[in-house]
């Protein structure tokens, strides 16, 4: 089972990027996503969360920037980001509750991570 996150790059303040993770390999369905942020000499913190019923909650720093979405008939979790700000810049990462064969409940799977910068 594995997280694939993709779309990070570089971009001008007021820029938007799009950032896609999708889970492959043999599962049995997919729970709570949720997208993360790292900076240089800063905590992980949390970005967006996403259930599987599609309910949304966002960091008050990302809300009404940032939007994230899924498609669950394709096992990915996405991130809109726009009127990106130099303090976005960060690696992003995407986590996912997948059901697994064998589990009694769902397990936590975190992606690669994908980096974002964001020049001024």
């Amino acid at each position: 089972v594995q997280l694939q996150a993709s779309g990070g790059g570089l971009v001008q303040a007021g820029g938007s990027l799009r950032l896609s993770c999708a889970v492959s390999g043999s599962i049995l369905g997919v729970d709570n996503m949720a997208w993360y942020r790292q900076a240089p000499g800063k905590e992980r913190e949390l970005v967006a969360t996403i259930t599987s019923f599609s309910n949304t909650k966002y960091a008050d720093s990302v809300n009404g920037r940032f939007t994230i979405s899924r498609d669950n008939t394709k096992n990915t979790v996405y991130l809109q980001m726009n009127s990106l700000k130099p303090e976005d810049a960060a690696v992003y990462y995407c986590k996912a509750y997948l059901w697994v064969k064998f589990a009694s409940d769902t397990r936590e799977y975190w992606g690669q991570g994908t980096q974002v910068t964001v020049s001024s």
